[in-house]
């Protein structure tokens, strides 16, 4: 992946009684606090307390797992099953650039809509009618950002075709022949 990496304003602690402490607060935590941390955007890390390894996707993949036994899940058994299918797969890395660039492009539209209907309402709840009056109004926008969005996921799903096929011509470019050569037929 390419993000990177700001340093973490707050550090957890994970102890191995598997509690958590929260160095900036000098108390312990839950995972619902942590969830918390996440959902108000606070910068964290999380460490092992004996051996300093950083255990922040550990705890957030429990916080996801918690979630998706909660309630309403967000992703389909068949999802999940596709998604393990690219661990130790050659595209494994581009899988999770493909997903994390999917993601942040939604949180983009979703950040748009909110910045444009802000104001409309008043602060008064959506009703039914209200719902359908603002997508009357937004639908010529959503449209444009939804095709911005169907076009970049086009456009990294390419890129990592490109990748694909390059990798592949360095691993047997090596070999006297070109099995990529359509004219070297057998």
């Amino acid at each position: 992946m390419n993000s990177v990496k700001k340093p973490a304003d707050r550090l957890i602690k994970k102890y191995p009684n598997r509690r958590l402490y929260d160095t900036q607060t000098s108390s312990y935590i839950t995972l619902v606090d942590v969830k918390q941390l996440v959902l108000e955007n606070e910068v964290f890390m999380v460490v092992d307390a004996k051996t300093s390894d950083d255990l922040t996707r550990a705890i957030l993949l429990q916080i996801i797992l918690e979630e998706e036994s909660n309630g309403s899940p967000m992703f389909s058994s068949e999802a999940l099953s596709q998604i393990i299918r690219y661990y130790g797969h050659a595209m494994q890395g581009m899988m999770g650039n493909y997903l994390e660039k999917n993601i942040q492009a939604f949180i983009d539209i979703q950040n748009q809509l909110t910045s444009n209907s802000k104001g409309m309402y008043e602060g008064k709840p959506f009703s039914p009618e209200m719902w359908t009056q603002f997508m009357n109004v937004q639908g010529p926008m959503m449209q444009g950002i939804t095709s911005n969005y169907i076009e970049q996921s086009k456009n990294l799903f390419v890129q990592m075709q490109e990748q694909m096929q390059n990798q592949t011509k360095s691993m047997f470019g090596a070999f006297p022949f070109n099995p990529l050569d359509p004219s070297n037929k057998k």
